[in-house]
């Protein structure tokens, strides 16, 4: 049976960004603050402190209900026991990854494009949990991800994904004042709006309130 998972405000950690206190740190902060899911990314790291950083911050969540992804490494996420993964278009097939993980855990898969929802809409139903849509905007955070699709067009990639039973998370340049202006899906991702952030907690707290 697969984890709950509420994708209202999903956390994508950025080590660099997290500061002197870490990221473990940062996810206790921002849990605090109403982030209610996790995923773990850090591009620069070997796969050996990829899965301590999951474990650390697997510690940190135990209890709370909030769920863990690791980004991309489908070993790292079952080594550490996370919930889920998330994986882009370039990276392990999404059904193949399903069978890696099996049914019991979460799968999120990146889309940026009209053919890349058909990609995660053509999969056997159940094979996708949520769908990644962005750039909203363009964001240093991840210069490679393209160009903004802005708030119009992630609302009508959100409409496609939620007529075939998808959810789907906006990622890409949110920030509190930008947060409103993100309609149609089920949440957003933010990286620096947190990690970057003096007070995760306050951070994530107004976040939420932009949000309802």
């Amino acid at each position: 049976m697969r984890p709950a998972f509420d994708p209202t405000l999903y956390l994508v950690t950025d080590t660099a960004l997290a500061g002197a206190g870490g990221v473990p740190d940062v996810v206790r902060a921002a849990v605090a603050g109403g982030v209610t899911a996790v995923q773990v990314r850090d591009k620069t790291a070997s796969c050996r402190q990829l899965y301590a950083l999951a474990l650390s911050v697997k510690q940190v969540l135990a209890g709370t209900g909030v769920a863990l992804f690791v980004n991309d490494d489908v070993d790292v996420a079952l080594q550490a026991g996370a919930d889920g993964v998330h994986v882009g278009q370039d990276d392990t097939p999404a059904a193949e990854v399903r069978a890696r993980i099996g049914p019991d855990r979460l799968l999120g898969l990146s889309a940026g494009s009209d053919d890349e929802l058909a990609v995660a809409l053509a999969l056997p139903p159940g094979t996708v949990d949520v769908v990644g849509i962005g750039p909203v905007w363009t964001t240093p955070t991840k210069p490679d991800a393209g160009t903004g699709l802005g708030p119009g067009g992630v609302s009508a990639l959100a409409a496609k994904a939620a007529a075939g039973g998808l959810r789907s998370v906006a990622i890409g340049g949110i920030d509190v004042d930008r947060a409103p202006l993100v309609t149609g899906v089920d949440g957003v991702c933010v990286v620096s709006a947190i990690c970057a952030a003096p007070d995760p907690t306050a951070a994530a707290r107004a976040l939420r309130e932009a949000r309802r």
